[in-house]
C-alpha cells in the first residue's frame, strides 16, 4: 500500500513539474487529472455487475475494458495534442506522459493487489 501511494505521488509530481517549471508555466496539462479519476470507474462498475470478473468473458467486462482503454489513450493523447498545437511545450508533454504512465501503472497495480475478493488478510 505504501509503494502504491509513493508511486502515485511520483506520477502526480511529474504532472505538476510539467505544469509549474519556469520554462513551461502552463497549467493546461492538469486536465489529465479528470482521466485519472475516470479510469477506474468502468472496472469498478463491471466488477460490481459481473459475477466473475477474472475468468468469465461477458459483454459487461469487455465494455469496461474498452472504456478504460479509451480513457487511458485519451489521457496519453491530450498532452501530445496540446504540444502539437503549441499550447504547451514538448518538454512539458514528456513530463506529463511520464506522470501518466506512472499513475496508470499505479492504478493497475492497485487492481492487481486489491482486486482479489478471496484474499484472506489474516495470513499476512
Amino acid at each position: 500500500m505504501i509503494a502504491l501511494a509513493f508511486s502515485a505521488a511520483i506520477g502526480v509530481t511529474f504532472l505538476v513539474l510539467g505544469c509549474a517549471l519556469p520554462q513551461f508555466q502552463n497549467w493546461w496539462p492538469m486536465f489529465v487529472l479528470f482521466f485519472y479519476f475516470l479510469s477506474p470507474i468502468p472496472t469498478v462498475i463491471s466488477r460490481r455487475m459481473s459475477a466473475n470478473f477474472d475468468s468469465a468473458s461477458s459483454a459487461c467486462v469487455e465494455l469496461s475494458i474498452f472504456l478504460t482503454t479509451g480513457i487511458v489513450i485519451s489521457a496519453l493523447g491530450l498532452p501530445v495534442i496540446l504540444a502539437h498545437t503549441g499550447v504547451i511545450q514538448w518538454g512539458a508533454c514528456g513530463l506529463v506522459i511520464a506522470g501518466n504512465v506512472v499513475v496508470f501503472l499505479t492504478i493497475l497495480g492497485y487492481f492487481f493487489v486489491f482486486g482479489n475478493e478471496d484474499l484472506d488478510y489474516s495470513m499476512w
